[in-house]
């Protein structure tokens, strides 16, 4: 029981603390002072040291305004731990309940080292602070200027449920955000709506301000004002924005920022479930503390759900931004972890970073008919972790990095401290768009799966388009590349099964190159290329050439000598293909090992037909010359009949054989031969002289008509 007393008694002491922060925080005499007191701010510029009488400032990106990161740096951390104590004090009062707490929700000013904050809690009434509202809350830090415009000199708060609607439907609107060296104002929504709304003959012209010099803020090495959305929603509808932000992505110029770890299970709970959750902590706190009991290293745990509880960082932010011009922006728009955010007819120019960068966990976003141009660093930016991003009649031009890139590649390829995922990302695609004259690429796409570009324009650049990084399952086609100094489509360190179908390439100095990269290359034309119609280097297994129409001047119209793995080329047209190499590279070229053997056994054919000479020359192909007609027919003999007796002799010989080893019959008295194994001849006591008298009388010829013995 002590135990819990002393807790509740803590407790209670804790949210004292907060209410004499919030009541110092609120004091116009508290720890800061507001970034301009907008009657003070208006004085007559003064004039640099550096500068004499009737000079101009420089203009920035000259060698007078020197980068100063790590002081951008410093800023960027200052603003983030702002804005996180400005929502946990307001958290705080919020939470207690009660009559206490009433006045700390409606809207006023918090105090601190880095300036006065506005801070907009959600409506009683609930309707959306106006320009009116800000007019009203924020006294003399926003403030209409004898110009008609409105110039503020404080930060602004939107808090979660809130809604700001900055409009004039009876004229123009046109805000200046303070910003002067080291000190800037900004407009901030943590969980809110903002919404900018112009008309297409008065858009709301919004742009930071140094009052000293009576123009846009050109310096970032000393920060400047932004719009940010921290969650929430965001729209913005014929607008001109110029000259805002600094550093970051979040400080950059417009940004809408959700998390970098999504979580999809929180949700938000309606209004009258907040109510009830509050009821429920009012009771607990009469009952002196939770109801779980425990020791005092016990922690209550809930699940994230309500005004009062959920983090807004948690949510993905919402947005649209239509028919816009954003100009002199650190990045032009920048947006992450967002869901289906939609981006149409706007122009974004001159950009101090990148123009439109869609960040982390940016996913199903639209972005259609938007133009970028003059960027200091790339155009469109589709960073890792951003999928199913769809850029459609989009131009990217003068820009001094690429104009589209397009990053599928995983936030980690092994063991991380933050514990990445080795996911890779895709389903991203850039149509019908066109890059013109851009610094770098035209197109790159690093990595990922099923990334495409399809029926757009680049035009200049050193490459049209790059896909490097072991993308997989590239798609491009019925591309239009013309003016690149170097290669016209590259593949390249990885990629497999790209497939590139009816592009045309004009002028580049290789039309189509691949280097450790497969793909199948259907129906795509080149013309005027100065080396190759087609390239391929290194591994280019399964890669496929087929159909294509090539013509320019070079040393090969598809060169193949430097790639291995198997490549099938067939029915490609090279009939406009001047073939630029020497005699000696020709040969190098067909002087392949298998050609080389073949040539061997035609050598050997024609070389035995060349010794297969008659007396009327070749015998092949000689017309009307019998095939036979060196041939004689055989000597014509007489047919010699055997006469009979040569049988009868045959018969007496075996007699007397018989008689000498069987010897004469018992009457006679003699006794046969024995012995088998003595020499025929010497058994009958014959000679050889003997036989030949015996075969010759034998064989004589009888006269006619005389009969055997």
């Amino acid at each position: 029981m002590g135990i819990r007393h002393s807790l509740s008694r803590s407790s209670h002491h804790s949210l004292s603390r907060f209410l004499r922060l919030g009541s110092a925080l609120g004091a116009t005499s508290a720890l800061g002072a507001g970034i301009l007191a907008c009657p003070a701010a208006a004085a007559e510029p003064q004039p640099s040291p550096s500068h004499t009488a009737g000079s101009q400032p420089s203009p920035p990106g000259t060698a007078e305004q020197q980068p100063d990161y790590a002081k951008q740096a410093a800023l960027v951390d200052q603003e983030d731990q702002r804005i996180m104590q400005t929502r946990s004090v307001l958290t705080a009062i919020l939470q207690i309940g009660g009559n206490a707490t009433a006045q700390w929700k409606r809207p006023q000013l918090f105090g601190s080292a880095h300036g006065k904050t506005l801070v907009l809690p959600p409506s009683i009434s609930g309707k959306a602070y106006t320009v009116a509202d800000l007019e009203k809350y924020g006294g003399k830090y926003f403030q209409k200027q004898s110009d008609g415009s409105y110039l503020l000199g404080v930060h602004v708060f939107l808090a979660d449920g809130a809604e700001l609607v900055l409009s004039n439907p009876a004229g123009p609107l046109v805000i200046r955000m303070g910003s002067l060296p080291g000190a800037f104002s900004s407009i901030v929504s943590f969980g809110g709506s903002i919404k900018v709304e112009g008309t297409p003959r008065q858009p709301v012209k919004i742009t930071s301000w140094d009052a000293r010099l009576r123009r846009p803020d050109t310096q970032v090495s000393d920060g400047r004002a932004y719009i940010r959305a921290v969650g929430g929603d965001f729209k913005m509808k014929y607008a001109e924005v110029s000259h805002l932000g600094f550093y970051s992505g979040r400080t950059g110029g417009i940004a809408l920022t959700g998390t970098d770890r999504p979580a999809s299970a929180v949700k938000r709970l309606s209004k009258e479930q907040r109510h009830a959750a509050k009821q429920r902590r009012l009771q607990k706190n009469k009952e002196g503390g939770t109801t779980g009991g425990g020791g005092p290293g016990d922690l209550e745990t809930e699940q994230p759900r309500g005004t009062a509880t959920h983090i807004p960082a948690a949510d993905l932010v919402t947005g649209a931004i239509d028919h816009s011009t954003i100009s002199g922006n650190a990045f032009g728009l920048f947006v992450s972890g967002s869901n289906q955010t939609q981006i149409t007819g706007d122009t974004i120019k001159d950009s101090l970073v990148d123009g439109l960068v869609l960040h982390r966990f940016t996913k199903n976003a639209n972005v259609h008919g938007t133009t970028v141009t003059g960027s200091g660093g790339d155009g469109f930016v589709l960073s890792r972790a951003t999928e199913k991003i769809r850029v459609t009649d989009c131009t990217a031009e003068r820009n001094e990095g690429n104009g589209f890139t397009v990053n599928g590649q995983a936030l980690a390829d092994g063991p991380s401290a933050s514990g990445e995922s080795l996911e890779r990302f895709g389903d991203s695609s850039v149509n019908n768009s066109v890059a013109r004259d851009n610094g770098r690429y035209g197109v790159e796409l690093l990595g990922g799966d099923k990334l495409a570009v399809q029926h757009s324009k680049i035009i200049g650049g050193a490459m049209g388009i790059v896909v490097r990084d072991g993308a997989s399952g590239v798609q491009i086609s019925g591309n239009q590349l013309s003016g690149q100094s170097e290669q016209g489509i590259a593949l390249r360190d990885g990629v497999r099964d790209a497939s590139l179908a009816g592009n045309t390439v004009v002028g580049a100095r290789t039309g189509i190159y691949l280097r450790n990269a497969s793909g199948t290359l259907v129906g795509n034309v080149v013309k005027g290329a100065s080396a190759h119609g087609i390239t391929l280097v290194g591994d280019a297994k399964g890669s496929q050439v087929r159909d294509n129409t090539l013509s320019g001047s070079g040393t090969s119209a598809v060169s193949a000598s430097r790639a291995h793995g198997k490549v099938k080329r067939a029915d490609n047209n090279t009939e406009g293909w001047n073939d630029t190499a020497s005699l000696w590279t020709k040969a190098k070229r067909y002087a392949k090992p298998m050609n080389l053997i073949w040539f061997g056994v035609l050598s050997l054919v024609i070389l035995s037909m060349l010794r297969a000479r008659g007396n009327g020359g070749l015998r092949v192909r000689r017309v009307g010359v019998h095939p036979y007609e060196l041939q004689r027919p055989l000597d014509e003999r007489p047919v010699i009949a055997l006469p009979r007796r040569v049988e009868a002799a045959a018969r007496a010989t075996a007699q007397a054989v018989s008689h000498r080893l069987h010897g004469p019959s018992p009457a006679h008295g003699s006794r046969p031969l024995h012995g088998s194994h003595h020499h025929l001849p010497d058994l009958l006591n014959l000679t050889g002289s003997d036989l030949v008298r015996a075969s010759t009388r034998q064989s004589a010829p009888r006269p006619e008509g005389e009969g055997l013995e």
